[in-house]
């Protein structure tokens, strides 16, 4: 499929319906407590950069945020893409950008989290594809049952 991405503002119409969907996917899969949503605004500060996939026809489907968190730790987050687009690279893609623009950023160490439940296999899978490695939790996360944690060295 192909796809352009590139970094936008998340405060967008488009952005929230991609994120509501996110949220909506997420929601059943484990307690509120253990999930670490950014909304839009928050995903607008300064240390927070999006790219969004766009489809052939401008149409977003899919997104990734890169959050600084200082000495060359970057965190992935809001990481998604539509079910219609899924197994056509564009999480791969999404991937890919986010690593160029961490690397323009100074980062050195990309880690992420994301859920244990079967749903995010594929997930879990993808970055694992991407070189991501398991490890244990890091900055404030909780070590629990919910959640997983991965890191790149960039």
């Amino acid at each position: 499929m192909g796809v352009t991405i590139a970094a936008e503002s998340p405060l967008q119409d488009e952005v929230r319906v991609l994120i509501a969907a996110l949220n909506d996917f997420l929601l059943p899969l484990s307690p509120p407590e253990f999930q670490f949503k950014l909304t839009v605004e928050q995903m607008a500060d300064a240390q927070t950069s999006l790219l969004i996939a766009r489809d052939a026809d401008g149409r977003a489907v899919g997104c990734a945020a890169l959050k600084l968190h200082g000495d060359g730790l970057g965190e992935v987050k809001r990481m998604f893409t539509l079910p219609q687009v899924r197994r056509t690279h564009v999480g791969v893609r999404l991937i890919e950008a986010l690593e160029v623009l961490a690397r323009e950023k100074g980062v050195a160490r990309l880690v992420l989290e994301t859920g244990t439940d079967e749903a995010m296999l594929p997930a879990r899978r993808l970055y694992e594809r991407c070189g991501f490695v398991r490890r244990g939790p890091f900055l404030d996360y909780p070590d629990s049952a919910h959640n997983a944690y991965y890191e790149k060295a960039l």
